[in-house]
């Protein structure tokens, strides 16, 4: 059943990199289910008919030549104003008759951000990228103690606080991830949604299952380092202590046995592993320091687009 909207002010955003074959579905799809919602197609430099087929379906086109879906989200997230923001893929994956259930939960239970989650039995999601989403989400939920089903979907609603106090960072697909850790790292209200996950139109994913899977493999790590640096960095101390202690030792008992140091090199190498060990130990906690205020300006940034809305 469409939503009548009055207010809020809807929009729809949908990135696209050489989409011609499934735009028109996905455009028709939400205007039949938001028939008053502002559609928008970034056209992320395609070297097809995308902006032409975009045009055609009555959408907006606007453009942004750096390559990557971080770069033309970040784009609109900044020209476009909106009570209610949609994100979706425009390659006809997902099914835009969601949108309306999906904006009054938004709107009914004031959250910020409802993730569209695949289910993870479709067979039209490939078994590689859905392994690999369960073991990023494994590693999202060592680092927050909470947990999503799906952290790289590409199909979410987010309220104007929410994209008025998030730092989009992401140049590329790992843009659902930063949206995802915004969220968990501020305790902003959420909620997952099941949603039927379609073959896509015009062909296979753009992602490579072992390429893009190394890049998020290492953004994990690095999601991991930023957000628990005292674990991070505890953990590095402990076993070059360990190798420290062990290379050590033997020096320390031959020393109180003979009085002489015979194994230079080895000392040498133990006392520098244990240095080692005790910066590791002072960056963790230096690094937990600069998270604290990181969190600190970014919910005060939240907090100012909170008072905008009332």
């Amino acid at each position: 059943m469409p939503v009548k909207q009055s207010t809020p002010n809807i929009a729809v955003l949908l990135p696209a990199y050489n989409e011609e074959a499934g735009l028109t579905h996905v455009i028709d799809g939400f205007r039949k289910s938001l028939p008053n919602a502002r559609i928008i197609v970034c056209d992320n430099n395609s070297t097809d008919k995308t902006s032409e087929v975009a045009k055609a379906a009555g959408a907006e086109v606007w453009h942004q030549a750096l390559p990557g879906k971080g770069n033309a989200m970040r784009r609109l997230f900044r020209e476009i104003g909106a009570d209610v923001y949609i994100m979706c893929d425009a390659d006809g994956s997902y099914d835009a008759s969601a949108a309306p259930s999906l904006v009054k939960k938004l709107q009914d239970e004031k959250l910020d951000m409802i993730v569209a989650a695949r289910a993870s039995g479709d067979e039209k999601y490939r078994p590689g990228h859905a392994f690999g989403n369960r073991v990023f989400t494994w590693v999202m939920g060592a680092a927050f103690g909470r947990h999503f089903t799906d952290i790289f979907s590409g199909y979410r609603v987010f309220s104007r606080r929410f994209v008025r106090s998030f730092p989009m960072m992401s140049d590329k697909f790992e843009i659902e991830a930063e949206m995802t850790i915004h969220c968990l790292e501020l305790r902003l209200p959420f909620a997952e949604v099941q949603v039927p996950f379609f073959e896509r139109v015009g062909g296979e994913s753009k992602l490579s299952t072992f390429g893009d899977g190394a890049r998020i493999a290492w953004l994990m790590g690095k999601l991991y380092r930023d957000q628990q640096p005292m674990r991070f960095f505890l953990f590095g101390a402990f076993i070059i202590g360990v190798v420290s202690l062990f290379i050590g030792l033997s020096v320390v008992i031959e020393f109180f046995e003979t009085g002489l140091v015979e194994r230079l090199p080895s000392a040498i190498l133990a006392a520098g592993l244990a240095i080692g060990a005790a910066l590791s130990l002072t960056c963790g906690i230096i690094l937990d320091t600069v998270k604290r205020l990181r969190i600190q300006q970014k919910m005060q940034a939240y907090l100012n687009a909170c008072d905008t809305e009332r």
